[in-house]
């Protein structure tokens, strides 16, 4: 099974689909689910590190994603920096205790996953949370850096998703892992849901805006509509920009909110969230009257792309209120 939305691989935030509230109201199902069926939750030190193919991905990897970040190591057995880095991500994966799990790819055996995922070079680091895949980081990586991507993604997992990670008990014998909870049973919106994420795919951004607002027409606080209706009309604003000009507008009339808005657009489309932000927070400070106001109006539809939760998004919105009062 394909990863939502991984056609769009390196759009960080834009490749959620998912709002928190229904990741973390996902996640308490499947734990609740697991102990349903008298899993104790359980699991080896030796089960937090797994090789996975492309048969058990959506098992392994998606599903397991609902109750702990999944970190994704696509490695090769010629790969001599992947030699460093795979015992160093494994290590640190047993030392988190639950926290995180790590699955291991051999592209050379799971070219599919490659493709989706993207993979130009190897080693190539990503995460799913919550059925989302997040790109981290390529090539090698000490061992700090790679600490501090996990705290972050833990951070992540726990506000936005409300994941708690795995029990882990030292005596439990290998392999006798609870498998994870099945997905859960189809929403009375998920056939519209799923047509306006096949529409992003794509390239249908105008289907899945008409979709999305189908859904939101019905259900106005529908989170998983709001935010993919977000995501989907910031693309459409993007669609046919020559970033090339926009640059050279914005660098060259810092004072132009229009330009700057434009600007902020395709920052967070390439994942540059901290700059998308900064800049029209800049504008804010540096505008009046209507400028300003179609600054502001924009900064806060970005920040609803990225989700209220986000730290960046909480980071922005104070420095939005001093630029405001």
């Amino acid at each position: 099974m394909q990863p939502r939305n991984m056609s769009m691989s390196g759009v960080v935030d834009l490749a959620a689909v998912k709002a928190a509230q229904e990741a973390k109201a996902k996640a308490e199902q499947a734990r609740a689910e697991t102990a349903r069926q008298g899993g104790g939750g359980a699991i080896s030190p030796a089960d937090l590190v797994i090789d996975v193919d492309e048969a058990g991905f959506e098992r392994d990897v998606l599903q397991r994603s609902t109750e702990v970040p999944v970190v994704i190591d696509f490695w090769a057995e010629w790969c001599e920096p992947c030699k460093q880095l795979s015992p160093l991500l494994e290590r640190l994966t047993v030392e988190y205790n639950g926290r995180v799990m790590l699955a291991k790819i051999d592209v050379d055996a799971n070219q599919m996953l490659m493709q989706q995922f993207g993979i130009q070079g190897i080693p190539a680091v990503f995460a799913v949370v919550a059925g989302q895949a997040l790109p981290l980081f390529q090539g090698a990586a000490g061992e700090e850096q790679i600490r501090q991507t996990f705290d972050q993604l833990v951070q992540v997992g726990e506000q936005r998703f409300g994941l708690t990670g795995l029990t882990v008990d030292p005596d439990a014998a290998p392999g006798a892992a609870p498998e994870a909870a099945p997905a859960e049973t189809a929403g009375p919106y998920d056939a519209l849901l799923e047509a306006a994420v096949q529409a992003l795919d794509s390239g249908d951004l105008a289907g899945a805006v008409q979709a999305y607002k189908n859904v939101l027409a019905d259900d106005p606080g529908n989170p998983e509509a709001a935010l993919g209706l977000a995501q989907a009309e910031l693309l459409q604003r993007v669609q046919g920009l020559d970033p090339q000009q926009v640059r050279k507008d914005a660098a060259e009339k810092p004072g132009d909110a229009a330009a700057q808005i434009a600007a902020a657009d395709l920052d967070l489309v390439g994942g540059h969230v901290e700059d998308a932000f900064g800049r029209l927070i800049e504008t804010v400070a540096r505008t009046a009257g209507d400028e300003r106001d179609a600054a502001r109006v924009r900064l806060l539809e970005l920040f609803e792309v990225v989700g209220a939760e986000d730290p960046r998004v909480m980071a922005a919105r104070r420095a939005l209120a001093r630029a405001l009062f």
